[in-house]
């Protein structure tokens, strides 16, 4: 399975954040699967890569080529393929495109957005697949206390709170994503009613 990891490009988070992805990617690599993401070769990232590469998997890097024009990020070096991009949006479309599955690790406003947008187009019935949360050392809590009270106050049905999942462990996110069955839901569903 091709999987997304979304994830922080800093490289001044905790190093706790660096090994719990770097472990969890390793562990998704022996398993047989396949990484494609932002290509960046720091923060967790970089991390998910290293974790992939130090496991056998196939890593696929996506960026904007002024990424590397203009500074904003080194590329992973032992990355199978790089595809540069022209827009931000190019590059997630070729992420969500390729991915059978994501994996949001903590991260900052871009981390959020994708999370986000895969979340969306999922709501929105644009693809049924998997998306669950690394809330390492509970980083998305907040998170999730927002989706309760958008749900809770109805700015989103309750459905939507069901199409995502959230774990700290890495062996959890492994279960839920190698056994992930989409809801049957109907998208008109998440989006109206009760």
């Amino acid at each position: 399975m091709k999987i997304c990891v979304f994830g922080a490009a800093s490289a001044h988070i905790d190093k706790n954040y660096i090994e719990e992805v770097e472990a969890l990617c390793e562990k998704l690599a022996k398993r047989g699967h396949s990484l494609v993401f932002g290509a960046g070769g720091t923060g967790l990232m970089g991390a998910a890569a290293r974790g992939f590469k130090r496991g056998g998997g196939y890593v696929h890097g996506v960026i904007p080529k002024f990424f590397g024009e203009d500074g904003v990020e080194p590329v992973f070096e032992s990355c199978d393929k790089v595809t540069y991009t022209d827009t931000m949006s190019e590059r997630k479309r070729i992420m969500e495109d390729e991915a059978e599955a994501f994996i949001i690790a903590p991260g900052g406003i871009g981390t959020f957005e994708e999370f986000f947008e895969v979340l969306t187009l999922k709501q929105l019935g644009r693809h049924a697949k998997a998306i669950v949360i690394f809330n390492i050392s509970n980083y998305y809590d907040d998170i999730i206390k927002l989706m309760d009270k958008v749900v809770e106050l109805r700015f989103v049905n309750y459905k939507c709170n069901e199409i995502y999942d959230c774990f700290d462990d890495a062996d959890n996110i492994i279960d839920y994503v190698e056994n992930y069955v989409p809801d049957e839901t109907h998208w008109r569903n998440l989006k109206i009613g009760d």
